[in-house]
C-alpha cells in the first residue's frame, strides 16, 4: 500500500505540469498582445502561414512567429489566412490576429506577381483568386509588369490584366528612353526578349547587368546564346522543369531553344521586372562571354573557354561535394 501511494504522487504531478502547460498554450491564445495602437498589416498575396507568422513578429504584433504558427495550426479550425490589408486592433490577442487576418474584413486587397513568373503562371494565379470575376486568357508573354497591384473585391480580371499590361508598356518607355548606346537590342520588343532570359538566368538583382552585358556580347560577335531557360520554355511554358534537362532536348529545334538557333528567340520565355529591362538597356561592360553558376546563387564569369573549363570543374566539384551527384 505504501509503495503504491509514492508512486502515485509523480503521475499527479506529471498530470499538474500537464494541464499547466496545457493552460499556459491556451492563455497563450487569447492573451493581450503587444500592439500598443491600432495598426494596418498587410498580407502579401502568395503568402505562407510561416512568412505571414514571421512578419508579425518583425512588425510588433506578436510575440513569436512561433508560438503563433503553431498555436493558429491548433486553434485555427481550418481557417486559411488572406491576401491584403488588415486593422489589428490595439492589444490584439494571436487569436484576434489571426480571426483578422483569415477574415473577409479586408480593407485593402492586393494581387502580387513575382519578377520572372510567366504568364501562364499570371493567368492561374488570377484565376484561383476569389475577390476577381470574368474569366481571361492567358496573357501574351512578356506583357505584364511584375508588381504588387491594389484589386477591388467583384473587379473584372481583364480589367486587371489591362493595367498590368499598361505599367509595362510604361516601364518599358521610361526605360528605353534612359537606354545605353552600348544597348545591343533594336528595339522595346528585343528589349523584353533578352530582359527575360536575363531574368530565368539570375537571381541575384546586382549581377544581372553582368548577365545582360554576357549575352549582348555573345549576340554582338554572333554567338549563340545557349541559355539553358530557352530550353525549358517550349516544354513548360515558363514553369519549373522538375528535373535537369535532356540532351535531346539541348538538341531540339524550335523558336527558342538558343542551343539549336542563333540570335533572340521569337518571344519573351516570362515577364521579366524592372530591373532586367533595364539592364538589358544599361548592360556591363566586360568581356566575359562564359558563365557558370557559382554555388552561392550567382555566377562566375569569364573571358575566355580556358578560364571558363577552370570554373566549371569548380562547379562540378562544389556539387559533388553536396552530393548533387
Amino acid at each position: 500500500m505504501l509503495g503504491t501511494r509514492w508512486g502515485c504522487k509523480p503521475l499527479l504531478a506529471a498530470a499538474v505540469l500537464l494541464l499547466a502547460v496545457i493552460g499556459w498554450f491556451g492563455v497563450g491564445w487569447v492573451w493581450s498582445g503587444p500592439l500598443k495602437a491600432d495598426t494596418a498589416f498587410i498580407v502579401p498575396d502568395g503568402s505562407s502561414l510561416a512568412s505571414v507568422a514571421e512578419k508579425l513578429e518583425k512588425e510588433g504584433a506578436i510575440d513569436s512567429a512561433a508560438a503563433f504558427k503553431l498555436r493558429a495550426r491548433i486553434f485555427g479550425m481550418g481557417s486559411t489566412i488572406k491576401a491584403g490589408e488588415f486593422k489589428l486592433p490595439a492589444h490584439a490577442s494571436m487569436r484576434q490576429v489571426f480571426a483578422t487576418i483569415a477574415s473577409d474584413e479586408i480593407l485593402r486587397r492586393f494581387v502580387t506577381i513575382p519578377e520572372g513568373m510567366p504568364s501562364i503562371m499570371v493567368y492561374e494565379r488570377l484565376m484561383a483568386n476569389p475577390s476577381l470575376t470574368g474569366t481571361i486568357d492567358v496573357p501574351a508573354e512578356g506583357s505584364i509588369l511584375p508588381d504588387t497591384y491594389e484589386i477591388q473585391k467583384g473587379e473584372s480580371r481583364q480589367a486587371v490584366v489591362l493595367r498590368m499590361q499598361a505599367a509595362m508598356q510604361r516601364a518599358l518607355a521610361e526605360e528605353w528612353a534612359k537606354r545605353s548606346p552600348d544597348s545591343v537590342v533594336k528595339t522595346p520588343e528585343e528589349a523584353i526578349v533578352l530582359a527575360s532570359i536575363v531574368e530565368k538566368e539570375t537571381g541575384k538583382p546586382a549581377e544581372r547587368p553582368m548577365v545582360a552585358g554576357l549575352y549582348s556580347n555573345r549576340l554582338r560577335t554572333g554567338m549563340q546564346l545557349q541559355a539553358d531557360p530557352t530550353i525549358i520554355y517550349p516544354i513548360t511554358k515558363g514553369k519549373p522543369l522538375g528535373r535537369r534537362i535532356k540532351e535531346s532536348e539541348k538538341d531540339a529545334v524550335n523558336d527558342y531553344n538558343t542551343y539549336s538557333m542563333f540570335g533572340l528567340p521569337k518571344g519573351p520565355i516570362t515577364n521579366p521586372g524592372r530591373l532586367s529591362i533595364a539592364a538589358v538597356l544599361n548592360p556591363a561592360k566586360t568581356d566575359a562571354i562564359y558563365m557558370v553558376a557559382d554555388g552561392t546563387g550567382g555566377h562566375v564569369f569569364a573571358a575566355t573557354y580556358a578560364e571558363h573549363s577552370i570554373n566549371v570543374q569548380k562547379w562540378f566539384t562544389i556539387r559533388k561535394n553536396r552530393g548533387d551527384f
